[in-house]
């Protein structure tokens, strides 16, 4: 069997991947430093340099404010379309872009729970587990505080995430909302998201998906899922910048139901009359606020078209492909210096990254930073492998394990 820690085992799995040659697109990928954070931030695409100099000179410098009507007024829109047929498994009309991930989950959380309580007050309930992302749990904490309603906190594994079990034990008569990550951003784990949507909706509830760490990676598919409401961000699996904007997704049939709580002028029927009183506008326009990123909205377009050429399903065969790899040579290099692997071992259950657990991994992945190998590190002693399946190749993952490995040996001598 061959050895998956040599030089020659890696090159041969990256001569045998078909989207291998995607990796020269992006920029930084010619230098030796290993990039183990693409779920956090994903590196540039080369065709967004020409296209930010291009807009600079062209679109902005040449049409100056002619450009709204050109086609940034209507961008949210348009591109969240796009972004949903690429990556969401979504239909038009139901995906805006447009201020940040916070900012979203306020509005459709605050819109969520305010819909439920209307058509039934005993809606007193917003589900959510204890190990979801900080900004979920504490916007859920403070839209509660806001709305005098109740969290109801789910308890998961570290090295897990919700499970429909989990979930089927915290929802009933109460539930009002549930607010769940379909891959969990310490464990990686991946939810069994079409079976919790059911058995949140047969209690009478409504659930907004978290994507940050799933949109890009792993398969989405929320119309068929029959999901309510998503949000994500574009930095990550999106490569859209440091900053850029996020996006939320409101199913077709809530949209007039549901009112969102941050009434801005770009969200009403009619922007430019600038009259008194707001009407929200119909559909998806009325979830926009203020003035849109353009600038922000740049970058992604690359990176969705490159999502498309290469296709969704290949881009999730090439993550299942990179985190097995990663556990192969934790198995090998790192398990016997007392590391434990805190994400699923089955590759159908875990997203884009693997996180490694370790007393040192604090100070490890300091000092990897100063090699040029770039990690995170999350609590509790977790070093955490991101594995953006496009700008990210098989000896880039040897390479970078291969350091934690001595440098873990290092700090703990």
């Amino acid at each position: 069997m061959s050895d998956p820690t040599t030089p020659e085992y890696a090159a041969g799995r990256d001569a045998a991947d078909p989207l291998a040659g995607l990796r020269d697109r992006f920029v930084g990928s010619e230098t030796s430093l290993v990039y183990f954070d693409g779920n956090s931030l994903g590196r540039p695409l080369r065709a967004t340099l020409d296209r930010l100099d291009a807009f600079v000179r062209d679109e902005w410098g040449g049409r100056l404010i002619r450009g709204w009507d050109e086609g940034w007024f209507d961008l949210p829109l348009t591109l969240g379309d796009d972004l949903a047929r690429v990556l969401l498994g979504a239909a038009p009309g139901q995906t805006v872009i447009g201020d940040s991930t916070t900012v979203l989950l306020y509005k459709l959380i605050r819109a969520g729970v305010d819909a439920q309580l209307a058509a039934d007050p005993g809606r007193t309930e917003i589900v959510i587990d204890r190990d979801n992302f900080p900004t979920d749990r504490y916007v859920v904490e403070g839209v509660a505080a806001e709305r005098g309603l109740t969290v109801r906190w789910v308890d998961v594994e570290l090295a897990g995430g919700v499970t429909p079990d989990l979930v089927r034990a915290a929802v009933g008569p109460a539930t009002g909302l549930a607010v769940l990550s379909q891959v969990a951003y310490r464990s990686s784990h991946v939810a069994d998201a079409a079976t919790i949507t059911e058995i949140v909706h047969d209690a009478g509830g409504l659930v907004l998906w978290d994507l940050c760490h799933s949109a890009g990676a792993v398969d989405v598919a929320l119309d068929a899922w029959g999901a309510d409401l998503a949000v994500g961000c574009t930095y990550k699996y999106l490569n859209g910048g440091p900053g850029s904007p996020a996006y939320c997704y409101v199913a077709a049939r809530h949209q007039d139901r549901l009112t969102q709580p941050i009434q801005g002028w770009m969200g009403h029927a009619d922007p430019f009359a600038m009259g008194p009183g707001y009407r929200p506008a119909p559909g998806m326009r009325r979830y926009v606020s203020g003035t849109p990123a353009v600038v922000g909205m740049l970058a992604m377009r690359d990176m969705l078209a490159l999502v498309e050429e290469a296709g969704m399903a290949a881009v999730r065969d090439k993550a299942r492909a990179l985190t097995t790899y990663a556990v192969e040579l934790f198995d090998a290099w790192l398990q016997e210096l007392g590391v434990t692997l805190g994400s699923p071992r089955d590759p159908f259950q875990r997203g884009g990254h693997i996180t490694l657990h370790h007393p040192a991994m604090r100070a490890v992945t300091a000092a990897l930073w100063d090699q040029d190998v770039i990690p995170d590190y999350r609590d509790p002693d977790g070093l955490r492998v991101g594995l953006s399946p496009l700008s990210t190749s098989f000896e880039e993952v040897r390479r970078g394990l291969e350091a934690v490995r001595d440098t873990l040996v290092k700090v703990g001598a």
